[in-house]
């Protein structure tokens, strides 16, 4: 019997511990996406926190910049900012690579306010 208790109490605190990885893991989940506005968007508008929006999407790109091919320079101008129209031309009037597009993902970090 005392066998039984500690093994479902060793269960029941790795079942607890399970649930709490993995809301950590997709806070979203909890609570809903993260939401922020434009005007929280362009507090982040320099290369030590760099946030953009592109298609309802906030993304923060601060530890991209430095992988960026081009010139970290491209990207600043656009830190802080709706950056939509930029990203889809490369500010040349080409559209970014089919990898760049899979990139953006990784950097998002909620939606932008409506």
């Amino acid at each position: 019997m005392k066998h039984a208790v500690t093994i479902a109490t060793v269960a029941f605190w790795v079942a607890v511990a399970g649930i709490n990885l993995m809301a950590a893991r997709e806070p979203a989940a909890a609570g809903g996406a993260a939401s922020y506005s434009l005007i929280e968007v362009a507090r982040h508008a320099d290369a030590t926190s760099c946030w953009m929006a592109i298609d309802g999407v906030v993304y923060d790109f601060t530890a991209y910049l430095p992988q960026h091919p081009a010139d970290p320079a491209a990207m600043l101008k656009h830190c802080g900012k709706e950056a939509s129209e930029a990203f889809r031309t490369k500010d040349v009037g080409r559209p970014h690579s089919p990898y760049a597009v899979q990139l953006l993902p990784k950097y998002r970090i909620g939606e932008l306010a409506r």
